[in-house]
């Protein structure tokens, strides 16, 4: 499985924990987000869905009243020796979809690292 390199990422990723909520087969499981970019998040957790897989999630953004619900898509999985989880790039139906995620994503982003930090690795 390729590894996901910061030097491959096409954009910036801060550092946070949100919870995430999802089903496999016939359970639902709760996860927990390690960063997250406007393009996708690394879920923490020792039971990864396949490369490739396709799925519905629910994620928990502070300060909202009802978590997102988002598609995503399995990028990678972590190799062997490194924190358990699995890559997710994220799936949007339509571009309003994904200017209100974004929106939310980089206000999470001015939170953490401040608003003049967060510009620049914004590229605002």
């Amino acid at each position: 499985m390729p590894e996901q390199s910061d030097e491959k990422r096409s954009d910036p990723r801060a550092p946070i924990e949100l919870k995430v909520d999802y089903k496999r087969v016939n359970s639902f499981l709760a996860d927990y987000t390690k960063n997250i970019s406007r393009g996708g998040t690394f879920i923490g957790t020792d039971k990864p869905l396949p490369l490739g897989t396709r799925f519905h999630f629910r994620i928990s953004i502070p300060g909202l009243g009802e978590p997102f619900t988002l598609t995503g898509e399995v990028a990678w999985i972590a190799p062997p020796g490194q924190m358990a989880g699995m890559g997710i790039r994220f799936v949007y139906a339509d571009s309003e979809g994904r200017a209100a995620f974004e929106s939310q994503v980089e206000r999470l982003m001015e939170k953490h690292f401040g608003p003049t930090l967060a510009s620049k690795l914004l590229g605002k």
